[in-house]
């Protein structure tokens, strides 16, 4: 569509600290909402970060400080830590083997809903996960992606979803359990939901997945449902592009 621009920079950072990333977040935000404010229709491309976090718990802005069950020495017995932070939602866990995804898109090249984004980031899950043939879906008022539970048992929670939008550009994103340590979710009240089972692929499937296998089957759904021209980067040069990202030099 003229003056749309679906362009999307996929940025692999491979292993990163929650802090770090979250900072580089903010600053990818800051440009793009500085480009639209100079041009709503520019050509600065949105980005996506993929990355996994050494062990970390944060709470959303609305979240309830009691849901993490252990102190200071817990975390620290853990090799964990505790972040507070401004996106939706309650409190999870972020650790090796999860595939953290932080789309930061200028929803005006999209569409400004966030109800379907929401929606739109769970249908990329769901077919992800689709791929390896497990089968997941959605539960009514409650975002995140789960599964279809057998008769009789509860459903299993295998990616929980925490967003901010400002100006229509986003922040924060998705947590999706591929083969991750899923005991760290017992420290804590996962997403507020005291009935909440967390799961992984590697759970579900009775076999180990790694991310790098999930990676690229994610990005294809991620273009397909955002009718989204990505572009990827590895690791190393990820942060060369976003150095120049924030700093200015990449032009719109």
């Amino acid at each position: 569509m003229k003056g749309y621009n679906r362009k999307v920079a996929v940025c692999h950072l491979g292993l990163s600290g929650y802090q770090s990333t979250w900072d580089l977040q903010k600053a990818i935000q800051s440009r793009l909402i500085r480009e639209k404010r100079a041009a709503p229709e520019h050509h600065l491309p949105s980005v996506l970060l993929t990355v996994e976090h050494p062990p970390v718990y944060t709470l959303g802005k609305s979240g309830d400080a009691n849901h993490l069950l252990v102190d200071g020495n817990g975390l620290s017995q853990m090799g964990a830590t505790f972040v507070r932070i401004d996106r939706g939602g309650d409190i999870t866990f972020h650790g090796p083997g999860q595939l953290v995804v932080y789309p930061i898109l200028d929803l005006g090249h999209f569409y400004t809903d966030i109800h379907r984004y929401l929606r739109d980031l769970e249908e990329i899950v769901i077919r992800t996960c689709a791929h390896y043939g497990l089968e997941m879906t959605r539960i009514d008022g409650r975002t995140g992606v789960w599964t279809v539970a057998a008769k009789g048992e509860p459903p299993r929670k295998i990616c929980s979803m925490g967003i901010k939008c400002s100006r229509w550009v986003t922040s924060h994103g998705l947590a999706l359990n591929v083969e991750t340590d899923l005991s760290y979710f017992s420290h804590i009240v996962p997403c507020g939901l005291p009935d909440a089972d967390m799961t992984s692929i590697s759970r579900e499937l009775g076999r180990d997945v790694s991310i790098a296998d999930v990676m690229p089957i994610f990005v294809k759904h991620f273009s397909d449902v955002f009718d989204a021209e990505t572009i990827e980067y590895s690791s190393d040069r990820s942060h060369e592009f976003l150095a120049a990202y924030v700093s200015e030099r990449v032009n719109s």
